[in-house]
């Protein structure tokens, strides 16, 4: 998993609440167990209409945010269905932190284990934040260790769980953390195949 430090990028506007799974990566497109490729199709019934040609006023449309880093949205980001190929999807596309009020569990937990950085902050950094983002000229800096957001002159703080700051810090999924004890796995193995060869 890459490491997620400090985030010097666009920022796209999204000032809508509830966004589910099924809007964030339609069910048709789960057949994959792929992680890549799934970007083309993030938020797909909002950015295309029903012959596939794409919507102008849908913000990932718009020039100034099609290859936007950051998305700024409302309250209950994730909700839905617990498929993870919504955080996939997100990343494929270029997504590395989501701004929101708040976010529904299980998608904010897959967000950690792939490596995007989900924030939480209160409603009325939420508003000032989409403002800026609103002004296409504005690039906002996401710095992990300092847990702040800085647009411009204005900064807001946020809070982050310890354990997970470390893991995003340092590009450690489950499988990482687990191979971070590599050589005790090995030796456990070793003496355990000399105790009880017959396993």
């Amino acid at each position: 998993m890459q490491k997620f430090t400090v985030l010097k990028a666009k920022a796209a506007p999204m000032p809508r609440a509830n966004i589910d799974t099924d809007l964030i990566i339609p069910k048709q497109f789960l057949k994959t167990i792929q992680r890549s490729g799934l970007g083309k199709n993030l938020f797909n019934d909002l950015r295309y209409d029903e012959q596939g040609n794409e919507r102008d006023d849908f913000v990932l449309n718009q020039e100034a945010y099609r290859h936007a880093n950051i998305l700024v949205t409302g309250e209950n980001f994730g909700c839905g269905s617990s498929r993870e190929h919504a955080p996939w999807s997100l990343l494929d596309f270029g997504i590395q932190c989501v701004i929101a009020e708040s976010f529904a569990d299980i998608f904010y937990n897959n967000c950690f284990k792939n490596g995007i950085l989900p924030i939480k902050v209160s409603s009325e950094d939420v508003e000032q934040l989409m403002q800026a983002a609103e002004n296409k000229e504005n690039e906002f800096n996401i710095d992990l260790e300092q847990q702040s957001i800085t647009v411009g002159n204005h900064q807001i703080d946020f809070e982050i769980d310890a354990f997970r700051k470390h893991c995003l810090l340092n590009g450690l999924d489950d499988i990482g953390l687990t191979l971070q004890n590599e050589s005790a796995i090995q030796d456990f193995e070793q003496k355990r195949t000399k105790q009880k060869a017959w396993l």
